[in-house]
């Protein structure tokens, strides 16, 4: 069954005399070829070449077109101002980013549209994508920064699985908003597109790319400028940082618990236990000591549903699971090659358990209440 969405297309300004009203009737034209509730907000830095002027008497002749404005800092901070603004005052459901510009073509809305209405949740009008492209008037620096920056954004940050990470076309569900708290980005430039998207994979977003033709401006100038590439790439490393934390500290967790492991280990052996003994409690306890440091500080930062000790009971099956394949490694080699060192055995059990250990209480033992939905 289709269903009716308030949509509400951002169009931050600066100095877009020359582009918005012309851009707001081209718009115009397009929400007759769509069944929903098409708006319009602009968010206008106060352009001192009276860009919103020619919104407000537009506004006199379409009830859908909004302005907000505010002092100049950023288009992330004027997409964060526009976001809670639609979502807030506007009871938006769906929120468009597109520039003022006309390097995003109008006529490719309907299509954003078409395949929030096929499923998805964050939609890119991608110039990455088989279909899609960039101006073949561009010089080899402005190609140069576009790939670049892009790539920068795919495999620094760590968003691989997107080809277009830096497009600013783009239609999102606010149910998906609105699990993102915009004021913690920590971006005010160009690198909130990057910021904003890396939170959506963090939701389990479903993602979908439309191709699209990037065109050049013809009227106003580019608004990007050091400032906004220093913030960009710094962005991208501290992305790659929270992408990569987690499991790291898990990391840092696993290696304490080798050294318990194998330091009781070699203890009970030394003490005359039988190494088939000695094995699996050096395990155990390693087990409780990694559960500790766990909860307490890898996972520490996650919004769970379950009590410690339902957590704890959860870690402990999946270390069981662990256990045994950790156990039934050290057997394995213990009984084919019984001259290597018990030591080396022991260990080589630890590799492919520390994988299941990792992912099965990453996604289960300590999931977040977030990812739940």
């Amino acid at each position: 069954m289709f269903e009716v969405m308030k949509s509400v297309i951002i169009i931050p300004t600066w100095n877009e005399k020359k582009n918005i009203g012309r851009l707001i009737e081209e718009l115009q034209a397009q929400f007759l070829k769509v069944s929903h509730d098409m708006h319009i907000l602009v968010v206008d830095d106060n352009s001192p070449d009276g860009t919103a002027d020619i919104v407000k008497n537009l506004q006199d002749k379409y009830a859908n077109v909004h302005l907000i404005q505010g002092q100049k800092a950023g288009l992330g901070a004027a997409y964060i101002r526009g976001m809670t603004y639609a979502m807030a005052t506007l009871n938006a459901e769906v929120i468009f980013e597109m520039d003022a510009d006309f390097q995003h073509k109008p006529e490719d809305v309907p299509r954003l549209l078409s395949a929030l209405d096929n499923g998805a949740d964050f939609v890119i009008g991608s110039r990455y994508v088989k279909g899609g492209s960039i101006p073949k008037e561009w010089g080899i620096i402005r190609r140069m920064n576009s790939r670049y920056g892009n790539i920068v954004a795919r495999y620094l940050a760590g968003l691989s699985q997107v080809h277009d990470c830096t497009a600013g076309f783009r239609a999102i569900r606010t149910t998906l908003l609105k699990k993102i708290d915009l004021s913690k980005l920590k971006v005010q430039g160009y690198a909130f597109q990057v910021a904003l998207l890396f939170e959506a994979i963090l939701h389990k977003a479903k993602i979908v790319e439309i191709p699209v033709d990037f065109v050049e401006r013809t009227e106003g100038e580019s608004k990007l400028g050091i400032s906004d590439i220093i913030e960009f790439i710094a962005n991208a490393w501290w992305l790659r940082f929270r992408a990569s934390a987690t499991f790291i500290k898990f990391l840092i967790v696993g290696a304490s618990g080798v050294f318990v492991n194998i330091g009781l280990f070699s203890l009970l052996l030394y003490l005359g236990i039988n190494k088939y003994f000695s094995s699996p409690i050096a395990i155990e306890a390693s087990i409780l000591t990694n559960f500790a440091l766990n909860n307490n500080w890898t996972f520490r930062w996650r919004d769970t549903l379950d009590s410690v000790h339902i957590k704890g009971l959860k870690f402990n099956i999946i270390s069981l699971l662990a256990l045994s394949i950790s156990y039934g490694t050290f057997v394995f080699l213990s009984l084919y090659l019984p001259e290597s060192p018990p030591q080396l055995n022991q260990l080589s059990g630890i590799i492919p358990a520390t994988c299941v250990n990792y992912f099965g209480n990453s996604y289960w033992t300590f999931k977040s209440i977030q990812a739940s939905k």
